[in-house]
């Protein structure tokens, strides 16, 4: 799913398995593109938030394949001196994004399950490059839809959360069904029908708004990601209901 999110971007880093796949969404979906796009944009508004709180070390779990406006660049845009750990199951994702950091002795990236927390805070990589002691900017975006209920998103994310200083940050993007037509269970069909081993999820908010726990979040809350502080026409979807597939939101740990 990694490699279909980088082609829906306009990515180069795919196969034709994937793009087949993209093409089967778009024809239910037109707009899919539109959407990967708006979940882009709030990565960029995400992180330059917290860089305005004063962050400057950042933990991105499921970074997928290198493309425009990753972590670092738009972290390092605001201070140079900030560091990213980038996080990914997929070995295609991890090879490219070890080619892109090469040079960028404040970045790098983990071969690990975000399942498996305790192999990601405990990499040595992670403890390498991150101090856990001080406020960490975790994203976690496209990737809890994923993760099924039996396997319990809310409880993962606890242990996530329970490992970041007070003064950290967590921000997360969920796709949903509130207020979808029948095209997105027909997306999620095609996935489900797919080679992928990926399942999509879709949450309401109430479930959404659970997996940041006792955190607190930001204002204006969990919103269709377009709608969290939106700074630049880029930042939304000319299609509104691509504004709402996908719940993001932004907290902060007391």
């Amino acid at each position: 799913m990694a490699r279909t999110y980088d082609f829906l971007l306009g990515g180069a880093h795919n196969f034709a398995v994937d793009r087949e796949l993209a093409v089967h969404v778009e024809r239910v979906m037109p707009d899919a593109r539109s959407a990967a796009r708006v979940n882009r944009a709030f990565l960029g508004r995400a992180v330059r938030y917290m860089t305005d709180q004063g962050i400057r070390q950042f933990l991105d779990i499921g970074s997928g394949i290198p493309t425009v406006a990753n972590v670092h660049e738009v972290a390092q845009a605001e201070d140079p001196g900030c560091r990213v750990v980038y996080v990914d199951k997929d070995p295609i994702a991890v090879a490219h994004s070890e080619l892109m950091l090469a040079d960028d002795d404040r970045a790098t990236i983990v071969h690990a399950d975000m399942r498996d927390p305790e192999s990601v805070l405990g990499h040595p990589e992670t403890r390498g490059l991150l101090d856990f002691d001080q406020p960490i900017g975790l994203l976690v975006l496209m990737m809890l839809h994923w993760v099924p209920d039996g396997d319990d998103p809310w409880a993962l994310m606890a242990r996530y959360r329970d490992a970041l200083a007070p003064g950290s940050h967590l921000a997360i993007t969920h796709v949903t069904a509130d207020g979808q037509d029948e095209r997105l269970a027909e997306v999620t069909g095609l996935i489900r029908e797919s080679r992928s081993a990926d399942n999509l999820t879709e949450r309401p908010h109430d479930q959404v708004v659970r997996l940041f726990g006792d955190f607190e979040l930001v204002e204006p809350g969990v919103v269709g990601c377009a709608a969290w502080r939106p700074s630049r026409r880029g930042d939304m979807s000319d299609t509104p209901e691509m504004n709402m597939v996908i719940y993001g939101g932004v907290a902060r740990k007391p």
